[in-house]
């Protein structure tokens, strides 16, 4: 078997010459299946398992949003936006309010509990992630985030609506 660096060297094969080693569909799909493997047991004390943790880090990275636009931000329906918010806020991991530019509709926001349970889970979810990463150099583990996030936010905005995420 070749050392990692040999198989990034290999020259990509034309477009006439398919394998799966060159497919996005077959990597995203292993890739994603292994991180649910590896990542399950980091967020299943969670209310919500893996949804309730992309809740919290959503919550975590700013100004307190609407429930709408939380749902949105994460590709969550609606209303199973509404039933896991009320499982984290039965767990104090989140509270609601009013929002003040419109009283119709309710801000998020963490507590903090929520916040020192998302640090604990977050540690345990590097550990989960530094294991699929094994083979990936500091600098390409970066490259490969900052990509992945970019393309994920391409899918968000013009590709699938919450109805048609895969939760």
């Amino acid at each position: 078997m070749s050392a990692p660096d040999d198989e990034a060297k290999k020259p990509r094969r034309e477009g006439g010459d398919l394998a799966l080693d060159t497919d996005l569909g077959w990597a995203i799909r292993l890739v994603g299946a292994a991180f649910r493997r590896v990542a399950t047991d980091s967020v299943a004390d969670l209310p919500g398992g893996a949804r309730g943790y992309l809740v919290l880090v959503a919550l975590a990275s700013g100004e307190p949003p609407s429930q709408l636009a939380l749902a949105k931000e994460v590709s969550l329906d609606r209303t199973v936006m509404t039933y896991l918010l009320d499982d984290l806020e039965a767990h104090e991991l989140i509270t609601r309010r009013p929002d003040p530019r419109d009283r119709r509709a309710r801000q998020v926001l963490l507590t903090d509990t929520g916040r020192t349970r998302l640090q604990q889970v977050r540690r345990s979810l590097a550990t989960a992630e530094a294991r699929l990463l094994t083979d990936l150099g500091d600098e390409d583990a970066e490259q490969l985030r900052t990509l992945l996030a970019r393309v994920a936010q391409t899918a968000q905005r013009e590709l699938i609506t919450p109805e048609e995420a895969e939760c």
